[in-house]
């Protein structure tokens, strides 16, 4: 689906983090986890990217996607962006989606790689479902963890879900996990990852390293499921 719309709001999320939310069309309709292009207008030229939804499907009245804000021309537009921008969207694509298929998952995101996830995390949440989620976040810093807070506020509504926060940077009051995510980390936080699909995002580096990780479980390569965030620009 292609359709012109206008920027709704925009979200500081960390320091170098921003949610963009635009008006949800009728019609539209998506799966957790999926992306879509947004093409925005900058000093002239007509500028795209795309993203995927850290929104939820369950959310009716808009729809949004979140960046780590770069020196990159696109980031460049988006920190120009207000409210009644025009953007043009090409929405949705992409297979690495949830909607209850599997009994457990895991999902184990780095950086901004968070962003399928927390949608997969709210879809599950609002249609109440009953699969087990365990989501293993990595970040540099306790700063940098993206919807640390919504996180939270959804593991409290939802008793399937169990979220994992470390840092390689921790703070004096960081009481969670330290480190990457590793094969004891997830042998400990989930003691039946035997019998779990595990999904991995991030950038390529991380998204590899979780690709050995389960191999180093000693399980399938058909308990995986893997997206590449090739960049930040």
């Amino acid at each position: 689906m292609k359709f012109e719309t206008k920027l709704l709001k925009i979200t500081q999320r960390t320091s170098n983090v921003t949610s963009f939310s635009f008006p949800r069309p009728e019609g539209l309709e998506y799966k957790p986890g999926q992306f879509f292009f947004v093409n925005l207008n900058y000093k002239g030229k007509e500028l795209s990217h795309h993203f995927s939804f850290s929104s939820s499907p369950t959310e009716k009245d808009s729809i949004e996607f979140t960046k780590k804000l770069s020196d990159s021309e696109y980031s460049n537009a988006l920190r120009a962006a207000k409210p009644g921008d025009w953007a043009k969207i090409d929405a949705p694509y992409g297979k690495f989606t949830f909607e209850g298929e599997y009994p457990k998952i895991a999902l184990l995101g780095g950086g901004i790689g968070i962003t399928p996830f927390i949608s997969i995390c709210k879809y599950a949440t609002d249609k109440g479902l009953s699969n087990k989620i365990t989501l293993f976040y990595s970040c540099s810093t306790p700063s940098d963890i993206v919807f640390r807070e919504e996180f939270k506020e959804l593991a409290q509504k939802n008793k399937n879900l169990k979220i994992v926060f470390t840092v390689s940077e921790a703070t004096p009051d960081w009481t969670e996990s330290t480190g990457r995510i590793n094969v004891e980390m997830v042998k400990r936080e989930l003691p039946d990852f035997k019998d779990t699909i595990f999904y991995a995002c991030g950038p390529p580096p991380m998204v590899k390293g979780m690709e050995a990780l389960v191999e180093s479980l000693g399980l399938p390569k058909k308990q995986l499921r893997l997206e590449y965030f090739t960049g930040y620009t």
